[in-house]
């Protein structure tokens, strides 16, 4: 697996929002919300959500470590924090393990708690290339794809009032999430974005030639939950949904 810094983040950070980070542990969110909205409390709120909620999940997994390494769908024990259903949930929908929705799970999470405690206007939260977005506005998203000469050179158009969605990426060859397949990057934007997040990781599976990129591209297109996908393989690349294709660079 390669790792790069996120640099990917300074798209947003000129977007017009307030942004700021909050890492625990593992968990390293890029946050951005409307000016207007914008609070120098938000980062501290933030940080004590996200702590609470990996030291329950982290207890929780101690006792059902099975949960953590299942790679097809797994329900939780009764009285599993509702995080762990939620997961759940995404996993059966996807046919794989509940995991390949963590990530989207603490998107979820933070959002819904900024715009219940701030009333914020536009919300994103970025987690390791998984987003979470409720905005006003238009955002080009490209997608890194490690050492693939399309990394960062192409990515999605999504218009203002398509909002909220999440726009989440699974790589076989970036960073450290398990996955079955050699994609070098698989997008997908869902509704939800839990499902995003567990969509990207099972699409990305079936990817390991570039010869497995248009039955890839044709099961995204028959699946409704999915409104978009954009994957990339070495030189390749594949598009399906709603949104148009950005080319970045030059």
């Amino acid at each position: 697996m390669e790792y790069k810094e996120r640099t990917y983040r300074s798209r947003f950070s000129t977007s017009g929002l307030k942004s700021f980070p909050v890492k625990y542990k593992e968990t390293d969110l890029w946050i951005g919300t409307d000016e207007a909205s914008y609070s120098v409390s938000m980062q501290p709120y933030v940080l004590d959500i996200v702590r609470d909620l990996r030291d329950r999940m982290d207890e929780y997994l101690s006792v059902d470590p099975g949960y953590a390494r299942s790679f097809v769908p797994y329900s939780p024990q009764p009285g599993a924090p509702m995080v762990f259903n939620l997961m759940s949930q995404a996993g059966y929908r996807t046919g794989i393990g509940p995991m390949s929705a963590v990530a989207g799970a603490f998107d979820k999470v933070v959002a819904d708690a900024l715009a219940g405690r701030f009333s914020c206007r536009e919300v994103i939260v970025e987690n390791g290339g998984d987003i979470y977005a409720n905005v006003c506005r238009d955002l080009d998203i490209s997608v890194f794809a490690g050492q693939s000469v399309l990394s960062e050179k192409v990515g999605i158009h999504i218009p203002s009032g398509s909002f909220p969605l999440g726009i989440c990426t699974s790589s076989g060859t970036v960073g450290p999430s398990a996955s079955l397949g050699r994609a070098d990057a698989m997008m997908i934007v869902c509704r939800d974005v839990l499902l995003a997040d567990s969509y990207a990781t099972a699409m990305a599976n079936r990817i390991r030639t570039v010869s497995d990129l248009e039955n890839v591209m044709n099961m995204c297109g028959d699946n409704p939950d999915i409104l978009g996908a954009l994957a990339v393989k070495d030189d390749r690349m594949a598009i399906c949904g709603q949104f148009e294709l950005r080319i970045f660079g030059n």
